[in-house]
């Protein structure tokens, strides 16, 4: 008979992120966790995993660890709390050893289950959905609460069929592994239109989408071409200047609301101020947060979305100093404007950056 090895003190978080991002995202929490004052947190990481776990070996660090739960953070697409971590499942009876490992002195909001984002994650969606059901209705009957509001949700990750981590989740909202999947829209030119799609869904509120994405609202789209970014404006019926030497997909053009300039994005001077600036350009990420910060330290745009392409090697390093040089430059004349970043699914080797600012040039109440 298999012996199944849990892990009570476990590491304190599970992270998923994209795969190939594992040292990047390892690097970036560590960094995190000793600007926190929380010393000797480690990752473990295996590269092409698409996971990775926070350990804190201090008691007390791990306390304020759990405490202080690492925020703003860009490559990771989700934090669990883990609360167990066990192996050796035996093939024919999972649920009994989970069931004993689950804590007894709380309810949650549901159950969630994920797996890796690579191909052998993939291959255990059967697996989840079966396993899903059953540990269900083993929770029910031990009186275990699964509809407990307010609760954390019971949050189970496996690597494979015979490893688990048990944790908690604390944004019932968020999906399985941190991943928004989209349905492509038939009426976009491209699907770069996912990404900008999934970056408000991400990174703003609710509240938010519906302040700052009203209709009427002036946007400009540099790099527009086709048009995958200047599509999600349109469809909020929001006036779009799209600047490109490129072709505009024809299907904008007859909604009205796009004014075509062929130019270069990187010296197009807007004539006025507009709400929204959009910005897909591909190259040196440098030189694209540079054209950011001469728009937003210009007060030309109140709000902006911006991709910032990864370099190959030690991309963590060159983010954080990208994002806090520009902090730094506009701190004086833009001391409102706040910066949210993350790897989003629908990026690739980039990540995403939404420049919001609530009493910025321009506000409209």
């Amino acid at each position: 008979m298999a012996t199944v090895e849990a892990s009570l003190h476990a590491p304190n978080w599970l992270l998923h992120c994209r795969p190939g991002m594992e040292s990047a995202t390892a690097a970036e929490m560590e960094e995190r966790a000793r600007a926190q004052g929380i010393l000797g947190t480690y990752a473990i990481a295996q590269a092409n995993s698409a996971y990775l776990r926070l350990c804190q070996p201090d008691p007390d660090q791990a306390r304020a660890m759990v405490e202080q739960a690492p925020t703003g953070h860009i490559f990771a697409r989700q934090l669990i709390h883990e609360h167990c971590w066990m192996e050796g499942l035996p093939q024919r009876d999972r649920l009994s050893p989970i069931l004993a490992a689950l804590p007894r002195h709380q309810g949650f909001e549901g159950i969630q289950l994920s797996a890796p984002d690579s191909n052998e994650g993939k291959a255990l969606s059967r697996f989840l959905k079966g396993f899903g059901r059953a540990l269900r209705q083993g929770a029910e009957q031990q009186g275990i609460d699964l509809a407990l509001p307010g609760a954390p949700r019971l949050h189970l990750f496996f690597p494979d069929s015979n490893r688990v981590s048990i944790g908690f989740n604390q944004d019932p909202a968020s999906p399985p592994g941190g991943i928004r999947r989209l349905r492509m829209p038939g009426q976009a030119p491209s699907r770069s239109t996912l990404k900008l799609e999934e970056a408000l869904l991400t990174l703003l509120s609710e509240a938010e989408r519906n302040r700052w994405l009203q209709p009427g609202l002036r946007a400009v789209d540099l790099g527009a071409a086709p048009g995958g970014w200047s599509w999600q404006m349109v469809r909020r019926h929001i006036q779009v200047t799209a600047v490109d030497n490129g072709p505009m997909a024809p299907s904008l053009m007859d909604s009205g609301l796009v004014e075509h300039v062929r130019a270069d994005g990187f010296t197009w001077r807007p004539p006025r101020a507009v709400d929204w600036l959009l910005c897909d350009m591909v190259d040196k990420p440098g030189r694209v947060a540079a054209r950011m910060q001469e728009w937003l330290g210009q007060s030309w745009t109140r709000h902006a979305v911006f991709n910032l392409k990864l370099p190959m090697k030690r991309p963590w390093p060159i983010v954080r100093n990208l994002l806090w040089g520009l902090e730094s430059a506009l701190a004086e004349s833009r001391p409102s404007l706040e910066l949210r970043a993350r790897q989003l699914y629908h990026d690739r080797e980039e990540i995403t950056v939404l420049a919001v600012d609530p009493d910025g040039p321009g506000a409209r109440k």
